[in-house]
């Protein structure tokens, strides 16, 4: 997939309990339905996660997570044979069972710490995205401390994709981990100088969708952040985002269908209402 312009990732939780949409989705009829809404909205990926990484989630383990998304994978494709689908797992076998199946990217929250991971992405030749995540969902918001969390989280990306590329993985995208082991302050550190990340010379993928970095400081609650959403969207996409992950496409879709135009330096002549 060309990264002309910016992709939105549709994300599609088949679990009981995450953070916003815990639930809404974990029967497969139910997520494969779902999914097929996103893409007619406007997704360019959907990506299928059974294992919850909210804040103090413990790993549900292999069989269970493989046994949530396996029928929502092979829904989505029956229905649609050639959408790219991305799984969001650190788990190798699940990524190796996905891949067989028809998944063509995985997406790690932590950064290959499971060792088969990055020989499983190699070998199927797949796209991968590799994220700063400091200690595990169960653990990470355990009071997160850094010297600089921008010069921390770039060191360890740079460091984690020159042995990805070492690993013989190709197509590697980045993830700053908005939210995994940061403060809101530290999150919003990141995101102001997320154009530096751009020196990586990899695509960055951005996924601040309902996270408590805008609920919080605002004093809503995740049901009510689309419109802070939509604000860090456009300013992700204007400091060179190349990947939005959303829980709301058709918004995302508008905000990046409305960079485009304000990057190609087309203007919109705005609608009169009659009197």
């Amino acid at each position: 997939m060309p990264l002309d312009r910016p992709r939105i990732l549709g994300i599609l939780n088949c679990t009981p309990d995450s953070f916003h949409d815990g639930g809404h989705h974990n029967l497969p009829a139910a997520a494969v339905a779902h999914g097929l809404r996103m893409l007619d909205a406007g997704a360019d990926l959907i990506d299928i996660g059974g294992q919850t990484t909210k804040p103090g989630a413990e790993d549900v383990g292999v069989e269970t997570e493989w046994q949530r998304i396996a029928p929502v994978i092979d829904g989505l494709l029956e229905a649609r044979p050639s959408i790219p689908l991305s799984v969001d797992t650190f788990h190798a076998e699940v990524a190796r069972r996905a891949l067989a199946a028809g998944a063509a990217m995985i997406n790690d929250v932590t950064g290959g710490r499971d060792p088969e991971m990055w020989p499983v992405v190699a070998e199927a030749g797949a796209p991968y995205c590799l994220m700063h995540l400091r200690g595990t969902p169960a653990t990470m918001q355990d009071d997160p401390q850094y010297d600089d969390v921008v010069d921390t989280v770039y060191a360890h990306l740079d460091e984690g994709l020159h042995a990805a590329r070492e690993a013989g993985l190709s197509d590697v995208i980045l993830d700053p981990g908005f939210g995994f082991g940061k403060t809101t302050e530290h999150n919003y550190a990141l995101l102001a100088a997320l154009d530096r990340f751009h020196v990586l010379g990899a695509p960055l993928l951005v996924g601040v969708s309902r996270k408590s970095m805008i609920w919080r400081p605002l004093g809503i609650e995740p049901a009510d952040a689309l419109n802070g959403t939509t604000a860090l969207h456009a300013w992700a996409l204007e400091r060179g985002a190349h990947l939005l992950r959303v829980h709301d496409v058709r918004a995302a879709r508008e905000a990046v269908d409305l960079f485009t135009l304000l990057r190609a330096g087309t203007h919109l002549t705005p609608r009169v209402s009659p009197c």
